[in-house]
């Protein structure tokens, strides 16, 4: 089996558990950088997915370890201001594992994915099924490439039939280790949020998106699935929870100071991160707890104290 962007927090948590549990197997890591952990049944091939010829060194990698199975989770955590660069890392690169699957006749493709694609809209219903139209706002280059990665998949699953192709959007990841731009946002003392919205948030604990990527790779689940925590809770909540004050901004005021705080990179996300905490935006988990037997062994709250908890103790330790 291989991995791309095995420094990403889906892949590293994927192969630490190959590492615990696939006894007998090579772990083919096709990377930029070599991956945090060390195991003989690692083989590591630096590749630079942006490059012209990346298609064609990684299908030479991947017919030369026979690898049956590529996981693809190398995109960015967090947004970035070099538009071109950002592109070029997730579009162009999905483009170039696709050309490599294509060449070296991979099996099975598993790829990251978000619910964040679906774009948080006020004509949401409330449960998104997998169904659902990808509305990310294209001003939001982050999400949008994103979605442009979905449909050269889609257009990748039609022509290869062969290929079992399976896409896993993933809510918000939070627990005791997720480090990104969410993550921090909340980990503010204060937390800025929209006056008069307290749209439900829901979350995934880190456990189980691993588990759910494994699922996927020991078995066969052709598709595309919503990973989810059982159920949600309003900001508001969430942040009682926590124990965070916040502080409550006009819409009108808030979406042009965020944007120019994004343009002096003052801040990590642009001002369409604040669609996210006006309108909802939650994803039904349904189809992967009936085809794929996935069950989170955490809720949305459990989830978020993992988080919450892990904060506070490196908090105190920092006394």
């Amino acid at each position: 089996m291989a991995l791309t962007g095995a420094s990403g927090f889906i892949g590293l948590g994927l192969l630490r558990r190959w590492v615990e549990e696939e006894a007998d197997r090579t772990i083919v890591v096709a990377d930029l950088q070599k991956p945090p952990v060390e195991d003989k049944r690692i083989k590591y091939y630096r590749v630079d997915l942006t490059e012209p010829t990346a298609d064609a060194a990684l299908a030479a990698i991947l017919k030369k370890e026979k690898c049956e199975t590529l996981v693809h989770a190398a995109f960015l955590t967090n947004p970035n201001h070099d538009l071109t660069q950002a592109h070029e890392v997730e579009v162009i690169g999905t483009m170039h594992v696709l050309h490599a699957i294509s060449e070296a006749r991979v099996r099975k493709l598993v790829v990251s994915g978000t619910t964040q694609s679906y774009g948080a809209n006020p004509t949401n219903p409330n449960f998104l099924t997998e169904e659902h139209p990808l509305r990310a706002r294209a001003r939001d280059r982050y999400l949008h490439d994103r979605v442009e990665v979905e449909k050269e998949v889609e257009r990748f699953t039609r022509k290869h039939p062969e290929t079992i192709v399976t896409v896993l959007r993933t809510c918000w990841i939070m627990g005791r280790t997720v480090n990104n731009f969410v993550t921090r946002f909340f980990s503010r003392s204060v937390v800025p949020t929209l006056l008069g919205y307290d749209p439900l948030l829901q979350f995934v604990h880190e456990d189980d998106a691993v588990e759910a990527f494994h699922r996927c790779v020991a078995r066969d689940f052709p598709g595309i699935y919503n990973i989810v925590g059982s159920g949600v809770l309003p900001i508001s909540t969430l942040l009682k929870l926590a124990g965070k004050p916040h502080l409550p901004i006009l819409h009108p005021v808030a979406y042009p100071l965020a944007e120019a705080l994004w343009l002096a990179q003052a801040v990590e996300a642009p001002s369409v991160f604040l669609d996210y905490l006006r309108y909802l935006w939650v994803a039904d988990g349904d189809k992967a707890r009936v085809e794929m037997g996935f069950e989170p062994k955490y809720s949305t709250k459990e989830a978020w104290m993992s988080f919450v908890g892990s904060r506070r103790l490196r908090k105190y330790q920092a006394r």
